[in-house]
């Protein structure tokens, strides 16, 4: 911890600011969240200011956005309960599985096959797409160790993306595309961020809102097979007959979070005070994030996963209508 105490605090004081500035009602009225400010924050000091940083805080930059993040993963889940799963019943979850599973293999089937992007790059951007955003993103990276720039990229096509999500939603819904009672699934089933899907849910209605957060967030819990897979085919991968799976405890505590959550004997402001405590710990990574992010490997990729990301987010607003037309009573 000695080496790597300079380079946490110096990420800890932009996280605190990004965390801070985003309470302004401002920020919360264009919904920009503070996981969003920092890594363009970090963004900015790490491509002009990179020279001024001294190398001894690096060793505490990169161990803010790689190991401190774990930590910020396991907390994730004090957000939800196995109550709020069961509440919304059996149509949520059927949505979260058929978008979470097709997004996903067609972003990297396209990823790999059409677009012939890295393999990292494609698991990324597609995990970003099909479960919960940076979340989901720095979690996967936290099992690949990919290229810090491939890492930002993904997670910028989820603001871009997601974005985009809270003000189409709403216009769709004044379409009439769906009835209300299946609107939340929809939202909370295709929507990129949790964030965005409050936003989104909140501006149609409060019945909205709770459900397409309840779905969205039994979405997040996926995140935990989803690495179990992942360590299975990093395993096969590196040719090892006998060495073990990479065993995610982080994912798995965030399921034990989630139970210790369900049983509802931590009073309610000691679990707001964790989940704050968490979306600045996610902060205090996402700004190490972009702070190791460099424009000119970004750069040197193309615009080809921004087109990858295209594709997942028509497909999720389009065949997530769909599936949720079977749902309408």
């Amino acid at each position: 911890m000695k080496k790597n105490i300079k380079g946490i605090i110096f990420c800890l004081i932009f996280a605190l600011v990004s965390y801070f500035v985003c309470k302004f009602d401002f920020f919360k009225q264009i919904n920009l969240n503070s996981l969003t400010f920092a890594i363009i924050i970090g963004m900015i000091i790490g491509n002009v200011f990179l020279k001024y940083i001294p190398k001894s805080w690096r060793y505490g930059i990169t161990f803010s956005g790689k190991k401190l993040l774990r930590l910020a993963i396991i907390l994730y889940g004090f957000r939800i309960t196995f109550q709020q799963i069961f509440a919304v019943g059996g149509y949520g979850l059927i949505a979260d599985i058929i978008m979470l599973s097709s997004t996903y293999l067609i972003g990297y089937y396209l990823g790999t096959r059409i677009f012939k992007l890295d393999k990292d790059l494609c698991m990324l951007t597609a995990i970003g797409s099909s479960v919960c955003g940076a979340a989901a993103v720095l979690g996967t990276d936290s099992m690949l160790k990919a290229k810090s720039h491939k890492v930002s990229l993904a997670v910028s096509t989820v603001v871009l993306f997601g974005t985009i999500s809270m003000f189409l939603y709403p216009v769709l819904f004044s379409f009439g595309i769906l009835p209300e009672n299946v609107f939340g699934i929809y939202i909370g089933s295709t929507v990129h961020e949790v964030a965005q899907v409050v936003a989104a849910g909140s501006a149609i209605s409060p019945a909205v809102a709770d459900t397409s957060v309840i779905v969205k967030l039994t979405r997040v819990m996926m995140l935990v097979p989803y690495l179990f897979l992942l360590g299975l085919y990093l395993s096969k991968k590196n040719n090892t007959e006998r060495t073990k799976v990479p065993i995610p405890w982080f994912a798995i505590l965030f399921v034990v979070m989630c139970g210790v959550n369900s049983l509802n004997f931590i009073p309610k402001a000691i679990v707001s005070g964790i989940v704050e405590f968490d979306v600045l710990l996610l902060t205090l990574a996402m700004f190490a994030l972009g702070v190791e992010t460099n424009f000119e490997k970004i750069k040197g990729l193309g615009i080809k996963p921004i087109l990858l990301a295209m594709i997942m987010f028509i497909w999720l607003v389009f065949f997530g209508a769909f599936i949720c037309k079977f749902f309408t009573v």
